[in-house]
């Protein structure tokens, strides 16, 4: 077990490190400014301009920094840093705030909408099938060790649904019973094959990062926060939550007549609201 924990510090170290040089680099070029992860929107529109002045003057380097602190974060499962859009006031990040995650908002701002959204969806599943692998080279012990009974319930719905898994776990991504890092870290465990588990969370999660990055997107083009509640974004924000509900409703249908779900149960287990 310590082998495999060395291992996987080991490439936690260097996956670092890589990381460590690219934003240096990318700082050296920004005259001064550091490069941090905003938490609102103005600090939201000030790194997404700096890293366009940046991208004017050395192609490419903007685009690798963004791909590689993504897949620093999927791959070892790091909770994201989040955007808080508070429901008043420039600065109130306080209850009733919505938090959505910083790269797909970045890369929404960044790039643009649908840029942004191939972007996200294929270093999503990159990320994931990343995590995969390395729990599967030096995490299994740890996963099954520290969450035996989560790992237990997982395994018997995949069990369950073996003959249609590929339908389940596009359920799972649209329909996040189970947290996606839990998800990403026990697929192995679960004898997921890794082409399902790619092309599962490609398709199962591109609603959900096309939500995040037209947020973006849009959040980038306003100049304050009640342009939010402007009629014009409003519209925007309601046909991006139809376009995204089709793919979920589709799926729902499908897994009432072919999956075996009992999801009360299987969410208060999963996500630890009964005794582990």
């Amino acid at each position: 077990m310590w082998r495999r924990l060395a291992g996987l510090g080991l490439v936690f170290t260097a996956a670092t490190a890589a990381l460590w040089l690219l934003s240096v680099r990318l700082n050296a070029g920004q005259e001064g400014r550091p490069l941090r992860f905003p938490s609102d929107l103005e600090e939201l529109r000030e790194l997404a301009e700096a890293l366009r002045d940046y991208e004017r003057q050395h192609r490419g380097a903007a685009l690798a920094l963004f791909c590689a602190a993504y897949l620093y974060k999927q791959s070892f499962a790091i909770p994201g840093s989040s955007l808080l859009v508070p429901p008043r006031g420039p600065n109130r990040a306080g209850p009733g705030a919505t938090a959505i995650p910083l790269q797909n908002v970045l890369a929404g701002a960044l790039f643009g909408p649908w840029t942004g959204l191939v972007l996200c969806s294929v270093l999503t599943s990159v990320g994931a099938t990343l995590c995969y692998l390395l729990s599967h080279a030096f995490g299994k012990q740890f996963i099954v060790h520290y969450f035996p009974d989560k790992v237990a319930v997982l395994q018997k719905k995949v069990e369950e649904n073996r003959s249609c898994l590929f339908f389940f776990l596009l359920f799972l991504r649209l329909f996040p019973m189970t947290p996606n890092w839990f998800l990403n870290l026990s697929a192995p465990i679960l004898n997921i094959p890794m082409s399902q588990f790619f092309f599962s969370v490609l398709i199962g999660l591109t609603p959900y990062n096309f939500i995040c990055v037209q947020t973006g997107a849009i959040l980038s083009q306003i100049t304050s926060l009640d342009a939010i509640f402007s009629w014009d974004t409003l519209l925007k924000l309601l046909a991006m939550a139809v376009a995204a509900l089709i793919p979920g409703t589709l799926i729902k249908k499908y897994s009432t007549r072919h999956l075996k779900l009992d999801e009360d149960k299987h969410t208060q287990l999963v996500n630890g609201k009964k005794s582990l």
